[in-house]
């Protein structure tokens, strides 16, 4: 997913000289109302762009969990690692973050778009988090960040950070992220059982087809309830 700001992100704060011939990796890159990624290739003319999300479609050039990046492409592999509203959505946010920072090159740059707490529900297939400018800092405390802020039109945050060259990463066992699951930050993995049964009902509800039912208000209104 993918909206007007994140595209207005990308235009400010990405610059041609960081792309140009270089190679880019996009995780979670399956066309969900719009993407980056025509951007930069028509733009910033990057020598190879390669996508990879869980499952194939449009601009998914590979499929393979974020788990394993490490795995698949060994380390410092990219000039450039994007992910744009995917890592809500990974249950081991730990290793999917670590695995990015493993995978880009020092002195390589990260572009992070996400959502915060308040935004709604979307089981895309699942959703799990949700992340504050004040995460972000701990989280790419290893990092220099470039840029930090809060998405405009929704709850969310947009990172732009530079590896260096001397990278050692971050001990990130100890932050508490919220999660969507629990309604409440934790420093655990969790999954959809140990959630409360009045939300594990509502999120199974609201994953179902039967949930487009409802006229649009209520929805949202249950969406926003179980944000």
């Amino acid at each position: 997913m993918c909206n007007v700001a994140v595209i207005e992100f990308f235009i400010e704060y990405a610059e041609p000289e960081e792309f140009k011939g270089r190679r880019v990796l996009e995780v979670g890159s399956r066309y969900e109302n719009g993407s980056v990624r025509p951007l930069v290739e028509k733009f910033f003319h990057p020598r190879e762009y390669i996508g990879i999300d869980i499952v194939p479609g449009k601009f998914v050039d590979i499929v393979l969990p974020a788990e394993k990046l490490f795995e698949y492409f060994g380390p410092e592999s990219f000039d450039v690692v994007i992910a744009t509203e995917v890592l809500e959505h990974v249950k081991n946010w730990r290793l999917v973050i670590n695995n990015m920072k493993t995978v880009l090159k020092p002195g390589g740059y990260i572009y992070i778009t996400t959502r915060s707490r308040y935004f709604p529900y979307h089981g895309f297939p699942h959703d799990y988090w949700r992340y504050e400018i004040s995460d972000m800092k701990l989280i790419f405390s290893d990092f220099e960040i470039l840029c930090l802020k809060r998405d405009y039109m929704e709850p969310g945050v947009f990172l732009k950070a530079r590896k260096p060259k001397d990278w050692s990463p971050a001990y990130l066992d100890n932050i508490a992220l919220y999660s969507v699951l629990l309604g409440r930050r934790t420093k655990k993995i969790v999954d959809i059982r140990e959630a409360p049964l009045s939300r594990r009902l509502m999120f199974k509800f609201l994953d179902s087809r039967v949930s487009y039912l409802l006229p649009g208000a209520l929805t949202r209104l249950l969406k926003k309830r179980f944000a």
